[in-house]
């Protein structure tokens, strides 16, 4: 096992930063316990969904049972190949972008912005390796887990082999994640390809880099690496980027490329990949046209594919391949007494989204006999951001959605150009969508386009929580200057379609009486 572990992608190269994070999040030298005669709970799986149903449970002070099996990293794709890793290349790049926009705030920006990859990636590595002592299997040794490093198949009705052990189990918890789709392009395995599973343990830069694919992953990590100087092309399938997020959003992203010169090549069919000594060529065919484009480094982002390798027909639980593991609403398999949370069952793909999933799972499991007071995971009203910058942050419905429910709606959009603090900030390519119920207050849903707009859904999505609508939000003070306020000019424009010719006359009436 030491062997193996060393030669995971997250750990390259093996410096001082990646051996403190193997050393937390799968010791070398673990010696998995002795398994006792019955779990009340075993999770499979010790990404975010799998960590937070055992801390949570364990931390219940029970005196519960609990086993967490993992076979490769705990702290799964967030830690250390996605969330945390891919954030700190962004906050990177966009320190570039801010020196080399400089000017038009009167500071003088150097002739050449001088970017060290090298270094940039050992600042990631280091910051991953410092939150990973929350995710460490000794940590969760301490929280009276049994934690097993090793590869876990169902054996019978009510066990699990992880190597040479066996673990019998009351309950048990599918939280295995996904790992990136491989497109079905000739030639492409044979030319290698990069995924976020391996694109952070590069150490030189890429020249020349094709990212194949626009959506989320994709236009994060396409941004980032032309920021820090490489030359990157995005091909995907599809007219526009960002394609399953609202329209306009999506075309001030892509304006925003094209300003910084990423070359987009659009509406395209990959038809194969060649590879000489020193570059990879790619053909292509767009609107009938075929042509080829070279690079050095290719990068996938088209999607993710579960993990359900677990010998699943031993326990009678129904997977597809593509989508995963099939649950209900209470995350519930075909199996009563197995759950799923997280990327191996779930269309949301976030890491926030299989914590809120992870919770539903220890109320469900652990603590709803006869299946009472089950929560359900439709409930949940989840946000998402994809963290290019601008930021694209969403909760709720977009309006196809609620046309396609028979709801009639109306769309309230305030552009940054009438928000004084992007103004100041030089940020006015952006936007606040909000949807509302016709003729009602009802939030149904919101788009925000702007530098920070991950930080600024979460005032919404606790509107829709909360069931408070605009009317709610117009009466919310918003500190002057702030991007924020345009939420506020959106809640005030709901407002002022209340202003009818009868209230008018209503308040001339109340105004002659005082």
């Amino acid at each position: 096992m030491p062997d193996s572990i060393q030669q995971e992608p997250a750990l390259q190269p093996l410096d001082e930063s990646n051996r403190i994070l193997m050393a937390r999040v799968h010791p070398p030298d673990w010696v998995n316990p002795q398994p006792v005669d019955r779990y009340d709970l075993v999770v499979i799986g010790a990404g975010t969904a799998g960590l937070v149903v055992a801390a949570g449970a364990a931390g219940l002070g029970l005196g519960l049972k609990i086993a967490l099996i993992e076979k490769s990293l705990m702290g799964g794709d967030c830690l250390n190949v996605g969330c945390v890793p891919s954030k700190c290349v962004i906050r990177a790049s966009r320190v570039v972008a801010e020196m080399r926009d400089a000017a038009p705030f009167g500071v003088q920006p150097p002739d050449r912005v001088e970017v060290d990859f090298a270094r940039v990636m050992q600042r990631m590595r280091q910051i991953r390796a410092d939150i990973s002592e929350h995710d460490a299997a000794e940590r969760f040794r301490q929280l009276g887990i049994d934690v097993f490093l090793g590869v876990a198949q169902f054996h019978s009705r009510d066990t699990i082999r992880v190597d040479d052990r066996q673990l019998r189990f009351k309950k048990a918890v599918i939280a295995t994640g996904a790992r990136a789709t491989c497109p079905n392009v000739p030639g492409l395995a044979a030319a290698g390809y990069l995924t976020n599973e391996t694109v952070f343990s590069l150490t030189e830069r890429p020249r020349r880099l094709a990212v194949i694919g626009g959506g989320p992953i994709g236009c994060e990590l396409a941004q980032a690496f032309q920021r820090l100087g490489s030359e990157v092309t995005i091909l995907h399938k599809n007219d526009h980027v960002l394609d399953r997020e609202d329209v306009d959003a999506a075309k001030i992203i892509q304006q925003q490329f094209l300003k910084e010169h990423l070359n987009l090549i659009l509406n395209c069919t990959l038809e194969k990949v060649d590879h000489t000594s020193n570059e990879k060529l790619i053909h292509y065919q767009q609107n009938g046209i075929r042509n080829t484009i070279a690079v050095d480094e290719i990068l996938v982002g088209a999607g993710r594919t579960p993990n359900v390798d677990l010998n699943l027909e031993a326990v009678g639980v129904d997977y597809d391949a593509r989508h995963g593991v099939v649950v209900n609403d209470y995350l519930q398999t075909t199996n009563p007494r197995i759950y799923a949370a997280g990327d191996v069952c779930m269309n949301w793909k976030f890491t926030h989204a299989a914590d809120a999933a992870a919770r539903i799972v220890i109320k469900n499991a652990l603590f709803a006999p006869f299946g009472l007071g089950r929560s359900k995971l439709s409930s949940l009203v989840m946000p998402w951001v994809t963290y290019t910058d601008p930021e694209v942050a969403h909760v709720g419905l977009y309006e196809p959605d609620a046309l396609a429910k028979g709801i009639e709606t109306t769309t309230i959009v305030i552009p940054f150009t009438k928000v004084d603090r992007a103004l100041a900030d030089g940020e006015p390519d952006g936007v606040v969508k909000i949807l509302h119920k016709r003729n009602s207050d009802q939030i149904l849903g919101a788009t925000i386009v702007a530098r920070h707009a991950g930080e600024m859904i979460s005032e919404i999505t606790l509107a829709i929580v909360a069931k408070q609508g605009l009317s709610a939000l117009s009466s919310v003070i918003h500190p002057y200057p702030t991007q924020a306020e345009a939420i506020k000019k959106a809640a005030d424009a709901y407002r002022k379609t209340l202003l009818t010719p009868r209230t008018q006359t209503l308040l001339k009436f109340l105004s002659n009486l005082s």
